[in-house]
This record gives structure tokens, sequence and C-alpha cells, in this order.
């Protein structure tokens, strides 16, 4: 009985200690071990704190008459397509975090279909298309929300911007038109990519210069923000509420880019850039580069990234950018400070 007391009034002080501990520094476990910290749930797309929601995908410019863009700096997933005269067009995909106002909002293309095919049938925001092309896009797995199917009050004009880069989406209430419709959008859910750490070894620069005929992007690495801050035609890349956008995980994907049937209004031909199939490429996280390889079965099959050993290289959890290139990117190598002892 004695023995039995001693062990009740153990477990009790050790409970008590525990409980202590995690008040005091509630860090001191991680979210899994410790009952009394919360976490917060994650969205799968890009492993940012919101937990997963109805995807909503917007079509955006990206010429410099379009910047500062607004709300992109929310999105879980944003991807730079190459458009009419080589210039590039974003596909700005959101879930954890839906920003009031998105734009400036264009129209889609035909790489877009094959492109969100693996998100399932998500809400797609966009000006509008061609005519040629929008029986094409009405077929496809996407809820059409486009401005052809809204008010001007969902579809604004910023009186600031010049057209064709003046309209803003009010995504507040476009979200509300579609619940009171009873659309049902494709939830946010595991693409192919998970979430760890970096591999030990890779390629350790400070600077990824990507290439389109008519475009550009620049991504210097902060240690300080553990992401890659963004430069758009050598200028940084700032949204319209001050903040430098930028990727936790920068990922660079080779694709086929090849000339459409579909032309846009001033006669210029609109490419195709094929992100159905293999293909190899680069992930950059932690200042680090890793050559890759892609994989993406069918147009339903989320993409898989690889080391060139057929290791999977997990992403870093954060908003992830991914441009879609034919072209080979230039590295800038970090230069070892010859100044600091034992460098050579």
């Amino acid at each position: 009985m004695f023995s039995k007391k001693i062990a009740t009034v153990t477990v009790a002080l050790i409970s008590i200690a525990v409980i202590a501990v995690a008040v005091l520094n509630p860090n001191t476990f991680s979210s899994v071990e410790n009952p009394f910290l919360k976490s917060e749930p994650t969205n799968s797309i890009s492993g940012r704190e919101g937990g997963d929601g109805p995807v909503l995908v917007v079509k955006i410019d990206d010429t410099k008459a379009s910047h500062p863009q607004i709300g992109i700096e929310d999105a879980d997933l944003v991807y730079i397509e190459q458009v009419e005269g080589g210039l590039t067009r974003l596909a700005a995909v959101f879930s954890s975090k839906i920003p009031t106002r998105i734009g400036s909002v264009r129209s889609s293309r035909v790489s877009d279909i094959e492109l969100l095919a693996q998100f399932g049938r998500v809400g797609f925001a966009y000006s509008g298309a061609q005519s040629k092309f929008r029986p094409v896009l009405a077929a496809a797995n996407l809820e059409n929300l486009s401005a052809e199917r809204n008010s001007a009050q969902i579809y604004t004009t910023d009186p600031s911007r010049i057209q064709p880069y003046a309209m803003v989406l009010r995504a507040d209430l476009l979200l509300q038109s579609i619940a009171e419709k009873g659309i049902t959008l494709a939830q946010s859910k595991a693409m192919g990519w998970t979430f760890g750490s970096a591999p030990e070894t890779g390629r350790r620069v400070s600077n990824i210069k990507l290439l389109w005929p008519a475009s550009s992007y620049d991504a210097a690495w902060s240690a300080q923000e553990n992401r890659w801050l963004l430069s758009h035609q050598n200028q940084p890349n700032l949204s319209d509420s001050g903040i430098q956008l930028g990727a936790s995980t920068l990922v660079i994907q080779k694709v086929l880019i090849t000339p459409s049937i579909y032309k846009d209004k001033v006669g210029g031909v609109t490419p195709f850039s094929a992100t159905v199939g293999t293909g190899t490429g680069y992930i950059a996280r932690n200042g680090k580069v890793f050559p890759a390889r892609w994989n993406r079965a069918t147009a339903d099959s989320g993409t898989t990234w690889t080391d060139l050993a057929g290791e999977e290289i997990t992403f870093e959890k954060g908003q992830i950018w991914v441009a879609l290139v034919d072209k080979e990117p230039v590295f800038t190598d970090v230069i070892a400070d010859a100044t600091k002892p034992g460098s050579k």
C-alpha cells in the first residue's frame, strides 16, 4: 500500500513538472509530443498554416504595367507561365488563405487546362478568353468563375491603373456568391511533393536568374527570411502591400514550350507549356539548388520530384513558386569570405 502511495505521488509530481515546463517554455516539446501545445492545421499544397480549404486559382498579369500586383503574397503556390511575345503570366493558387483583393486579373490560356487538372475541379478566376478557346475551356474540369459570368462589383476596376491592367478581383465577394449558388470547389490536397529537411548535398548559390524571351526573374537567397526574394525585370518584386514576393521553395520545371493553334487579338501565337510527362529541373530551397527530375503520369496526377538517383526531394514549408521554363537558369555561386578564419 505504501509503495502504491509513493508511486501515485511520484506520478503526480512528474505531471506537475511537465505542466510547469510546458507553461514556462511551450517550445520545449514539439507539437506532436506536447499535449499542452496546440498546432495550427497546415495546408497540403504549401505546408502553410491555415489548413486545407477550397482552391481558387486566379490568372494574373505579369508585365511591368501590372506591378505592384495584389494579394499574391497569400497564395500557396504561384506558377510562372510563358505567353504571347515571350512575356509571362501568373496562375496563383489560393487555399490556406484567400485575400480580399487579387489582381491585376487577366485572361486564361491553353496551358492552364492541363496544368490545373491535377488539383481537381477548382474555382478558376480570369478576365475572359478568346471565342475559339471558350468551348475547350468550358469542357475542362474547371469551375468557370470568370469576369464574363460575374458582376462589376466582384470584378472591379482600380482607377489608379490603366486598362487592361486595372481589373481587380474582390475574392471575398466571389466566394460569397458561389456559396449562395451552392457551388462546391475542390479542396486542397497533397500534390505529389512532401515537406521535410533539405538534403545535405546541393549547390549553394546566392542568386538564380530565370529567363523567358521577353521576361526575367531573379531569386536572391535571404538567410534572414529563409526564402528566395524575387525580382521581376531587374526590379524588386513588391506586392501592393509593400512585401517583397518570394518563395520558400522555388521549383524550376523545364518543360517543352511549343506554339498552339490559338492567337491573341493582335495575332501573337499562344505558346503551350507541357506539364504532363517527365522532365528535368531544379529544386531551390534553404540557399541551395538540387538538380532534379519531375514526373506527372496523367493530367489528373500530381507532380513528383526526385534527385537524379531517384530519391525524393522534399520541399520547405511556405509559399512555392514554379517557373515553367525551357531555358537553363543561371546560378550565382556563394563565394567564401576569404577574411574569415579558416577560409582559403
